[in-house]
């Protein structure tokens, strides 16, 4: 029966008013990390509506008919997490022969299953530091449009690398699988090529750029820490990425690498295993941060004294550098380097994240200072702490909680029960 008007509009105004279309939803936190301040506050509401924080009431607010309410009052709340260093094409030593038995639509299909995982650990936005084919820009491109579900995605598409250094794609291979590398596929050896690739860089959708300062461990070549770039492709890397809005990641093992990338003005240096008083001192002087990737440390360490783990040119490098990590972190951290939270899981498994947290506190980090690298601290440095790393009013509604108390058992942080990403429930709820 087709209604008139007057009965059409009458039946949709008793539509809506028995819709919660304007409700919102209460979370009752037992105890609510900002990602800010040492303070932890108790016994609070979080107000969301339209997936941002629109109050923080002290208390466990009455809900209204139509609100819904989410028990976490024996949890912790705080701000869905940053790793600063992820690949999330990779999975360990599959890298190795992933080359030669995928191809894009493999990896984009892999890099959705590992980001999905990172998501459900509690990671509500990573920077990704090195990917194949781009897969990471059509990946947040998906996520941003809300075709799949999955953390914030900050791209460096693949590194940069010079010829034969750590991320050359063509090391390993036998002369006649080899091809003619250049700017396009993050090979510079010069200045000029080191403006190129960044341009590349900036055309394909990259949101930071990733610079190989030093050898690597986990490729095939003989040294981890080694410089492999010279201090004017660095400069010019970083001067080009400046003029573009992005800010630039180091990888440097070796001394030298470090001081020519803090030189050159990276924003971050990733592992720096060799840190020494010179390093360290330039780093503070400029504000450079440290990204220690203690996990990795690890997971090489381990694997090194596994006969056949590792390929045989990687596992003396893994042995050598996995070691040193820790220590040299501690040293950083004592001294006054700032620091931000990143696991290079790829290396590691993805999901298993939070274990960074248990290493960087063994190594003397204060527990809230951990989390807070990789929440305010990560989003600050990102220049999206306008938005995220903070559970404050008017930020997006991006939240996380664990049954307990991590400050005082920073373990808690891999037992995440509750995931929140712009106001939809992922993991968890009532």
């Amino acid at each position: 029966m087709k209604l008139k008007r007057p009965a059409l509009l009458a039946a949709l105004l008793a539509c809506a008013a028995i819709q919660p279309a304007y409700a919102d939803t209460l979370i009752h936190a037992g105890r609510v990390i900002d990602g800010v301040s040492d303070t932890v506050r108790t016994r609070a509401t979080i107000v969301v509506k339209d997936g941002r924080i629109l109050r923080i009431d002290d208390g466990f607010t009455v809900p209204g008919k139509d609100d819904e309410v989410i028990d976490l009052s024996t949890s912790t709340v705080m701000p869905g997490l940053f790793d600063m260093h992820t690949h999330l094409v990779a999975d360990g030593t599959s890298a190795f022969t992933d080359g030669f038995t995928m191809g894009p639509a493999d990896l984009v299909l892999k890099a959705e299953v590992n980001a999905r995982v990172t998501l459900l650990a509690g990671f509500t936005a990573v920077r990704d530091l090195g990917d194949s084919y781009n897969v990471t820009v059509a990946l947040k491109k998906a996520v941003e449009g809300g075709k799949i579900v999955g953390p914030h995605i900050f791209t460096a598409t693949a590194a940069l690398s010079s010829t034969g250094g750590h991320g050359d794609p063509t090391n390993g291979l036998a002369p006649a699988l080899r091809f003619e590398t250049g700017p396009k596929d993050g090979v510079v050896d010069s200045p000029e090529d080191a403006v190129k690739a960044v341009r590349e860089r900036y055309k394909d959708g990259a949101d930071v750029i990733k610079v190989m300062a030093t050898g690597g461990v986990m490729s095939m070549e003989r040294d981890a820490h080694g410089a492999q770039m010279t201090q004017a492709e660095l400069n010019a890397i970083v001067s080009t990425a400046r003029d573009y809005g992005m800010p630039v990641a180091a990888h440097a093992h070796g001394t030298d690498g470090i001081l020519r990338a803090v030189r050159a003005g990276v924003g971050s240096i990733e592992h720096g295993t060799y840190l020494d008083d010179e390093t360290i001192r330039l780093m503070k002087e400029k504000g450079t941060f440290l990204v220690p990737t203690l996990m990795a440390g690890e997971w090489i360490t381990e694997k090194a004294k596994i006969d056949g783990a590792l390929p045989p040119v990687i596992r003396p490098k893994a042995a050598q550098i996995g070691p040193l990590m820790s220590a040299n972190f501690t040293r950083a951290l004592k001294a006054g380097v700032k620091i931000m939270f990143g696991t290079d899981s790829g290396v590691s498994a993805h999901g298993d994240n939070a274990h960074e947290f248990e290493l960087m506190v063994q190594a003397g980090m204060r527990p809230m200072d951990a989390i807070r690298s990789a929440t305010s601290v990560a989003a600050g440095f990102l220049n999206v702490g306008d938005r995220y790393g903070s559970v404050a009013v008017g930020k997006q509604a991006d939240l996380i909680a664990v049954p307990g108390d991590p400050i005082a058992d920073i373990g808690q942080m891999r037992r995440v029960s509750f995931v929140m990403l712009g106001g939809k429930i992922v993991k968890g709820g009532k």
